[in-house]
């Protein structure tokens, strides 16, 4: 008997969260490694690792959570759009790296930012480049799309699809811009001007989750016991939003000091239970759509 193609797509969707989760396992797991072997000496933050052997696994997972933002598609056009907009920023994380704190490490040059410069100009435009090719590709899909719905103008996009090009158009403008005009400042301030957006991205994103559920279950096309998961999905929402305010509070008013590792750990961790959450709610649909 030939597999269910819906199914499979249900499947599909159950993995690609699943394995966001797991990547937040991955990087946790590395650091504890790498925390054991300097003598439990922890870095500021957990994107000071990228100067530690954690590096490989800190940059591998930022960039494999990105591709798996951008091909899992958003219960809402709206949702759709924010995760995309995630999976855009999250590789600049990675490529563009934090301040060197040289406060511990278990290699040979603990917490040197040698190269840094060199790294940012040769991954940086690659990841330019590898967006404009992107974005056409997903101009042509989209036109394609509307085209073979049999609408009057068949060459128009969707309102979704025209908000997420633009939105695309400026995310990589506004980066090339900002890389050639300036490309000192782009080091300094690139990494937080990418993950300080892709966090809040990640956090309207779950406060939708409660919101389309609270509207399911009050429109009647969702069970009264789905209620459940409207608090969860906002529990998740707020605490995120005062971690990430804590995380970018602490960075600006203290030195060295661990503390903003630990509000980034809870940060990460309540991404993971969001997409844990997310995969029991829809764990027989993959999707909420109607």
């Amino acid at each position: 008997m030939e597999p269910d193609p819906a199914l499979a797509a249900v499947k599909t969707y159950r993995y690609l969260r699943i394995a966001l989760t797991a990547l937040v396992v991955l990087l946790f797991a590395s650091i504890a490694i790498e925390w054991v072997g300097t003598d439990r000496c922890i870095q500021p933050s957990i994107s000071a690792y990228y100067f530690t052997p954690v590096k490989a696994v800190f940059i591998g997972v930022l960039v494999t959570m990105g591709a798996s933002l951008l091909a899992l598609k958003g219960n809402t056009d709206g949702e759709d759009v924010l995760m995309n907009l995630a999976g855009m920023l999250a590789p600049g994380v990675a490529f563009i790296p934090t301040v060197a704190s040289g406060v511990c490490g278990s290699g040979a040059s603990p917490g040197s930012g040698d190269g840094i410069a060199d790294a940012v100009a040769n991954n940086m435009p690659a990841l330019f480049i590898t967006g404009l090719v992107v974005a056409v590709a997903a101009l042509l899909i989209a036109r394609h799309e509307r085209r073979s719905g049999g609408t009057t103008f068949g060459s128009s996009l969707s309102p979704a699809s025209r908000w997420g090009l633009a939105l695309t158009a400026a995310v990589l403008g506004g980066g090339i811009v900002w890389f050639l005009a300036d490309r000192d400042s782009f080091i300094a301030r690139g990494h937080d001007a990418a993950a300080i957006p892709m966090f809040l991205a990640i956090i309207a994103v779950v406060w939708l989750n409660a919101r389309d559920v609270r509207r399911g279950v009050q429109q009647g096309s969702m069970p009264q016991d789905r209620t459940r998961y409207v608090a969860m999905y906002r529990a998740v929402a707020i605490a995120m939003l005062l971690a990430l305010a804590a995380t970018v509070a602490l960075s600006l008013l203290t030195g060295s000091t661990s503390l903003v590792f630990w509000v980034e750990v809870v940060l990460l961790v309540l991404f993971a239970v969001f997409w844990v959450i997310q995969t029991i709610e829809l764990w027989d649909r993959g999707l909420r759509r109607p």
